[in-house]
């Protein structure tokens, strides 16, 4: 089982890798770009759909205030990039939000930042998924009819391709995400080449339909909510720019510069595609609505449920091409794709965020741990089992799921702009330099705006979207706090017990005296091994023990035991109900209660065996009984193994593979360098 495991990891994540070669798997600006920005990137495939979906509810009139609500979020974009590029630069450690939040702000706005980020990762993962599979499903009726159990596939795929490393992920991710983003430019410029200089007409396939207004001329406050809520719904072309503040240590050197540099490519090209598509959706007339089977009039005659309606970009490019052209499929290939690999940004963000956690005992310890590809292998498998579960839940519909994103990361913006102004406060206090303190105000200017802005579209978010699915959001973030607050918790309570003091407890004191037991069944091999280590030990007094279960068998161990002249006394229990474990611990308590400064330690032989299904056919009462003892303070429990022929093949099958690391194996990062823990040594 152990040498199939281990080929089975060999072929799908590949060979385990050195510690000392974490620096080869960091990673050039030109795979950072997918890697950590394909979600924003691949955001113009849903959020200009989003933006006049929700437009429709006051008809195809109220599109032309679309323009208006890209500007804004263009505007929200720049502001974004521009704050988080002082993030990278004072904080490059790879904590991002979550750290900048816990330095200036304090740990609960730090643990709010990380519940938001934890919640808008996975989300990530279960919204460009299900996307993607819709996209696909348009083209392949299989898929739409298999819609959840391909996400699943997809989902784990994913999990397979990030587990092998964050650079070789980054190489299979980086092709068809240059081709997507080449692919949207290029249908953006040939649909104004087209309209600016052939003087082509150019129509979406729905340029005919009609959309019926549920809300007829919106006035006052309700068109105001109604142009809120469909600027929220395009703030989702904002998810994912985080991801490079939390992933700095990921790049190669210059850390900082390269990150900072990776998100004005990132937001320049986020914004144009996303302006591009909402420009030419307005000059193709392209029609979309919420409720497409009642809200589309194809001749006058509503839609109804066999309805597809096809993305925004997908439509345009319809318009730019030709239905059906060889460009045409060219992107929707590309664009379903991307989706899927945009989950990727959530895959290099989650791992390293839970590592940080973990290292602040947020988390589980484990989620410090790299794998065999220096990947932070438990955080990638936790991740993908959420979104998972997501998608399970949600039937794969991106519609449904759309509705619970945006607000963990817009909790996240928030509260780490806001830390930023601190941050830039604290160090202005104490910097002289003028042309530094110059810089110091400018940045400090660039956050305060962030902070104002990304906080009022928070406002808009919670009021706009609250009600349509956002609470499951807030819901998850509060899971999570209070999660991460109680793991804490019990890692401080146990720290503090295990503390040295001044004082002697019973743990430092000097056992009085220490008495041996030696388990006994019957008289072979293993039981002779572990009376002669029972001998070797200093204890003060040494016995044998067995339980009666079955009188014949105990008569014939007490003459064999005498005719061999074992030269340590055996104490036989009677077990009338036939039980082993009880018997054993009542004597030992028994021992502890007589002489609570003694230690009693518990001999127990077991056999070592090769095969798994060996150990069901053995050791079963000593495990049983182990797991008893471990809960009684005072009780040593030793095994003394008896190697059986099996395990000795076991051992020459286990040479063969020694170059593999066994399944389990624990490998702490980080990798380079090692760290030091509270009492200064080296790990």
């Amino acid at each position: 089982m152990s040498r199939l495991t281990d080929e089975a990891k060999r072929i799908l994540i590949g060979r385990a890798l050195r510690s000392d070669r974490l620096g080869e798997t960091l990673l050039p600006k030109r795979i950072a770009l997918p890697v950590f920005a394909s979600d924003p990137l691949s955001s113009v495939a849903y959020a200009p759909g989003e933006v006049l979906m929700v437009l429709s509810v006051a008809g195809f009139s109220a599109y032309h205030w679309s323009p208006w609500i890209a500007v804004a979020v263009v505007v929200l974009m720049f502001t974004v990039v521009a704050s988080y590029r002082q993030n990278v630069h004072a904080y490059p450690s790879g904590g991002g939000d979550y750290e900048v939040a816990t330095t200036n702000l304090g740990p609960r706005a730090g643990l709010t930042v990380a519940s938001a980020l934890l919640v808008d990762y996975v989300l990530t993962v279960a919204v460009s998924v299900a996307a993607g599979i819709e996209n696909l499903g348009s083209a392949v009726p299989f898929i739409a009819d298999n819609k959840v159990s391909m996400a699943l596939v997809v989902i784990a795929l994913l999990t397979v391709m990030n587990l092998r490393g964050v650079k070789e992920s980054g190489k299979i991710f980086a092709v068809p995400t240059y081709l997507f983003v080449a692919g949207v430019l290029a249908t953006i410029l040939v649909g104004i080449f087209k309209a600016t200089v052939l003087d082509s007409d150019m129509h979406a396939p729905t340029a005919a339909y009609e959309v019926v207004a549920e809300h007829s001329e919106l006035t006052g406050f309700a068109l105001v909510f109604l142009l809120l809520r469909s600027f929220s719904s395009g703030c989702a072309a904002l998810t994912g720019v985080e991801a490079i503040s939390n992933g700095v240590p990921a790049f190669r050197k210059p850390k900082s510069k390269n990150a900072a540099t990776t998100l004005a490519l990132m937001g320049g090209l986020a914004v144009t595609m996303f302006c591009g598509i909402i420009g030419l959706a307005m000059a193709t007339d392209v029609k979309m609505a919420e409720n497409p089977a009642k809200d589309i009039l194809i001749n006058g005659t509503p839609a109804g449920g066999d309805y597809h309606q096809d993305p925004v970009i997908a439509q345009v490019s319809a318009a730019v091409f030709g239905n059906g052209s060889l460009a045409f499929v060219f992107l929707a290939a590309c664009t379903a794709l991307v989706l899927f690999l945009a989950a990727n940004t959530a895959y290099n963000g989650f791992p390293v965020l839970g590592s940080i956690l973990a290292q602040d005992r947020f988390l589980p310890r484990q989620l410090h741990t790299r794998g065999d590809r220096l990947a932070f292998s438990n955080g990638i498998v936790l991740l993908s089992i959420f979104a998972g579960i997501l998608v399970y839940a949600y039937r794969a519909d991106s519609t449904k799921l759309i509705q619970l994103y945006i607000v963990g990361v817009f909790v996240s913006f928030t509260l780490s702009q806001t830390g930023m102004v601190r941050h830039w406060n604290r160090h202005l206090r104490t910097e002289t330099d003028p042309a530094e303190r110059r810089r110091m105000i400018r940045s400090r200017a660039i956050n305060t705006f962030g902070a104002f802005f990304t906080g009022l579209v928070l406002v808009v978010v919670l009021l706009t979207k609250f009600t349509h699915g956002a609470y499951v959001a807030v819901l998850g973030m509060v899971v999570f706090y209070a999660m991460m607050s109680g793991i804490r918790r019990h890692y401080d309570r146990v720290a503090d017990e295990l503390a040295v003091t001044d004082e002697k407890a019973d743990d430092v004191i000097r056992p009085a005296r220490v008495h041996s037991i030696v388990l006994i069944s019957k008289i072979h091999k293993p039981t002779l091994r572990a009376l002669q280590y029972a001998k070797l030990m200093r204890t003060d007094t040494l016995e044998a023990l067995s339980i009666s279960v079955d009188p014949a068998e105990t008569r014939a161990l007490q003459r064999e035991w005498m005719e061999r002249g074992i030269d340590v006394p055996l104490t036989v229990l009677d077990s009338p109900y036939r039980e082993i474990t009880r018997p054993i611990v009542e004597y030992v308590k028994g021992l502890r209660r007589e002489s609570p400064r003694d230690v009693v330690s518990v001999i127990i032989p077991e056999y070592v065996v090769g095969h798994w299904y060996e150990h069901l056919l053995h050791n079963q009462s000593a495990l049983r009984l182990k797991g008893r003892l471990l809960f009684t303070p005072g009780v040593m429990v030793t095994s003394v193994p008896y190697q059986l022929e099996s395990s000795e093949r076991a051992k020459v099958r286990a040479r063969r593979r020694a170059e593999w690391s066994a399944p389990g194996s624990v490998r702490r990062g980080p990798a380079a360098e090692g760290k030091k823990d509270q009492a200064g040594v080296r790990r």
